[in-house]
């Protein structure tokens, strides 16, 4: 995998399994975004999904750290409100925020994974430590502008790599609706050479 390739890359933190993708490979800590990743940049509400998924994870022992770039009050509010540790001011990929939150939770390299919604801070600051990454679809669209253009190089990078538990869209659901068996995608003639 790449330096820039996320190891896992899903559609939302509700479709990251809590047993099957953290605890049977290992991670027991995560460092975890905050804008997009866990709270709606539209709305700056935390979904309920994400909610209930952070409850699950943290009964099955997963402890977390909040690691943002935001140094507004109202990040340092959220953490108080989810009762999770917080590092912000981060300046992530910079190492130094991601070595701070992953000394509050105890974590090591190998035990701690980095959850969030952007390559270039998100999983470049993991890869710059040797922590494996897991890159998020962002919550929604609105963003800000010069997080806007990093999604530009984002789409450049992933190329065509689709998010883990991501809806099919209308289209190819519809066209598997017919009689005809459905050739893989990326396959489209169906042949096995």
């Amino acid at each position: 995998m790449g330096f820039l390739q996320p190891e896992r890359y899903f559609s939302r933190l509700s479709r990251v399994d809590v047993d099957g993708d953290l605890l049977s490979r290992g991670f027991t800590h995560v460092l975890l975004d905050v804008d997009n990743t866990i709270l709606t940049r539209d709305t700056s509400e935390v979904p309920r999904d994400v909610g209930l998924w952070l409850g699950r994870a943290r009964d099955a022992g997963v402890s977390f750290c909040l690691l943002s770039n935001n140094w507004h009050a109202s990040v340092r509010e959220l953490a108080a409100s989810l009762g999770l540790p917080i590092v912000d001011h981060a300046v992530k990929p910079l190492p130094p925020a991601f070595l701070a939150a992953r000394a509050k939770v105890g974590g090591r390299r190998a035990d701690t994974v980095v959850i969030g919604d952007q390559l270039v801070t998100d999983v470049l600051g993991a890869h710059f430590l040797g922590m494996t990454a897991y890159m998020l679809a962002p919550l929604v669209e609105t963003d800000l502008p010069h997080t806007l253009i990093l999604r530009n190089f984002e789409r450049l990078v992933m190329g065509d790599r689709r998010p883990e538990g991501a809806l099919v869209p209308e289209a190819a659901v519809k066209s598997c609706a017919e009689p005809q068996p459905c050739a893989p995608q990326g396959n489209p003639g169906g042949d096995s050479r």
